[in-house]
């Protein structure tokens, strides 16, 4: 069980699933908890066991209520401590991008401020009906990191970003599900079973080619030829892979493949 104010990581049939633990400030991130996140993010990166990365808060009530504002009065007091803050929060949001397996954030009730860059640097999002979104950057008065407005805008489009912003209104999951950036919606009895069947289903289909098409889709996304050229290394890959004898002889056999990631 993790300590107040952490994170805790749970690994089981190729699924890892991290949570925010911080249940008595709303699972909000401190900053030993996003220092916690990018060390996860870049273990669980080179793990050939996990095929699979979920994002969740503790509980079913809060995803997450943002950045732990106790930490500001040290952590981001004055303009460089601010920068190196906000640095912190964007470097972990990049390494939870930067994972090359699927990742999926599971929303609970609210999903507000860094907690929604969290959510949003997630590949997919499934949410309960009643949860929402929020960036309430304008009631606090601090300024909001140019690098996590453009990720809003690439989940949730410029629309909604500036009406998120604009107005510290919440954003309905349902409004999300209709703007694509919750890609599936439940009641919230049934969103943990969801993920899960979502999480296995992914888990059983061939890691090298996800891992390939993960990486063309940043790529695409974000415009960056490194990301693209990386991507074309493992899409060759793929197609060189035991893993696609193993497809092609299954779909033969008429049986379900086993695939190993090789």
């Amino acid at each position: 069980m993790a300590a107040p104010g952490d994170i805790s990581i749970d690994i089981a049939d190729g699924i890892a699933t991290l949570r925010l633990a911080n249940s008595a400030r709303r699972n909000a991130i401190s900053t030993v908890m996003w220092n916690k996140i990018a060390a996860f993010a870049q273990e669980v990166a080179t793990r050939g066991d996990v095929r699979v990365v979920i994002i969740r808060g503790e509980g079913e009530d809060m995803f997450s209520a943002g950045a732990d504002i106790s930490d500001f009065a040290t952590a981001r007091s004055g303009e460089g401590n601010a920068r190196a803050y906000d640095d912190l929060v964007e470097n972990t949001c990049r390494a939870i991008e930067a994972i090359p397996q699927p990742t999926i954030g599971v929303i609970f009730g609210g999903c507000m401020g860094a907690g929604s860059s969290v959510a949003a640097s997630c590949d997919m999002r499934i949410a309960a009906s009643d949860a929402f979104f929020a960036v309430p950057a304008a009631r606090l008065g601090l300024g909001y990191d140019p690098r996590g407005i453009t990720r809003f805008i690439r989940v949730f489009g410029a629309g909604a970003t500036r009406q998120v912003l604009f107005t510290a209104d919440r954003l309905p999951s349902s409004r999300a599900y209709e703007l694509g950036a919750v890609h599936m919606l439940a009641p919230k009895a049934e969103v943990t079973a969801l993920a899960a069947a979502l999480a296995q289903k992914i888990a059983g289909n061939a890691p090298l080619t996800i891992k390939a098409a993960k990486a063309a889709i940043r790529a695409l996304a974000t415009n960056d030829a490194d990301l693209m050229a990386e991507a074309e290394r493992f899409y060759a890959a793929a197609d060189a892979s035991a893993d696609y004898a193993e497809g092609r002889l299954a779909f033969a056999e008429k049986r379900p493949p086993c695939f190993t990631g090789s």
